[in-house]
C-alpha cells in the first residue's frame, strides 16, 4: 500500500507541483506530478525533483522509482515566464536537475499519457524506461518561441534516434504521436491507454527480480560507455563482470540456477 512519502530535508517540506508516495511492500518509489490539466513544471520544482531523486536513490527501502501524472497529460513542459524571471545561474542548472533520473543508480520508469512536451520530454528522456499511452505525443517545441531545448532534450535525442530525425522534431517542433515514438526507439513500450498503470507495475516487478547490485553496475556501465569506442566499452564491462563475480548476489544466482530455484538477492 502506497503512503505519502516523508522527507527529512526541510528544502522538500514543501513539494512545488507534485507529490511522492512510497510502497514498501513493492519497494517502488512515485514522484507524481501534480498540477492538472498540464502538471507545467516551474523552475523550482526543477531543482525540488532533482533533491527527490537523490533522497530516493539514497533510501534502502527503494528499488524501483517511478515518474507519472495526476491527469490526462503528463507535461505541457515549463513555467514560460519562469524562464524570463529566472537568474543566469538557474538557468545554468536546467539540464543539470532534469537529468538527476540518469544519474540515479537504482531504475527510473516515467509513464507517459496525453501531451509530453518541453521539459516534461526532457525529463523522460532522462529516464531509463518510457512507458507510453497510446495518447501520448512527444514535443520539444522551443522553435516557436524562438529558444532551444535547454534541458538535454536534443543531445539525448540525437544519441538516441541519430541526426535527421533529431532535426524533424527540433527544428520543425513536430509534435510525435506515442506509436511513431516506439517505432523510432524514443519509448519502451507503447500500450492502450487503460493499460499504462499495469504495464508500469509490471515492469516495476520485474525489475524488482533481478539483482539490485547488477542492475545499478549495468545502468552506470551503459551510462558512462555510450559516448566511448568499442574497446574502451568492452574493457569496462570486463571490469564490472569481474567485480560483481565477487558478489553475494551472483554466489545467489548460480546456486538457484543449479538447484532450479528462485534467487533469492540481497543486494551485496
Amino acid at each position: 500500500m502506497a503512503t505519502a512519502y516523508q522527507f527529512t530535508d526541510a528544502r522538500l517540506a514543501k513539494l512545488d507541483g507534485f507529490h511522492v508516495e512510497i510502497d514498501e511492500t513493492h519497494e517502488r518509489a512515485d514522484i507524481i506530478l501534480d498540477r492538472p490539466p498540464y502538471n507545467i513544471v516551474s523552475m523550482g520544482q526543477r531543482d525540488q525533483l532533482r533533491l527527490t531523486l537523490e533522497t530516493l536513490d539514497e533510501d534502502a527501502r527503494v528499488r524501483v522509482i517511478v515518474i507519472r501524472a495526476i491527469g490526462q497529460h503528463f507535461s505541457s513542459g515549463g513555467n514560460i515566464g519562469g524562464f524570463m524571471e529566472a537568474s543566469p545561474e538557474q538557468v545554468s542548472k536546467l539540464a543539470w536537475n532534469i537529468a538527476s533520473p540518469a544519474r540515479c543508480s537504482k531504475p527510473v520508469i516515467v509513464a507517459n499519457r496525453g501531451y509530453c512536451f518541453g521539459v516534461g520530454f526532457e525529463l523522460s528522456l532522462a529516464c531509463d524506461f518510457r512507458i507510453a499511452s497510446e495518447t501520448a505525443f512527444y514535443a520539444l517545441p522551443e522553435q516557436k518561441l524562438g529558444q532551444i531545448p535547454g534541458s538535454g532534450g536534443s543531445a539525448r535525442l540525437q544519441k538516441m534516434i541519430g541526426i535527421t530525425r533529431t532535426k524533424d522534431i527540433v527544428m520543425r517542433s513536430k509534435r510525435i504521436p506515442a506509436k511513431q515514438a516506439l517505432e523510432w526507439g524514443i519509448v519502451t513500450e507503447c500500450v492502450p491507454d487503460s493499460e499504462l498503470e499495469k504495464a508500469t507495475d509490471a515492469l516495476v516487478d520485474e525489475l524488482r527480480t533481478f539483482a539490485p547490485l547488477a542492475q545499478r553496475t549495468a545502468k552506470k556501465l551503459l551510462n558512462d560507455t555510450e559516448d566511448s569506442t568499442l574497446t574502451i566499452a568492452i574493457e569496462l564491462e570486463g571490469h564490472c563482470y569481474s567485480r560483481l563475480r565477487q558478489s553475494d548476489d551472483f554466489r545467489e544466482g548460480v546456486e538457484a540456477f543449479n538447484a532450479k530455484r528462485p534467487p533469492n538477492f540481497k543486494g551485496s
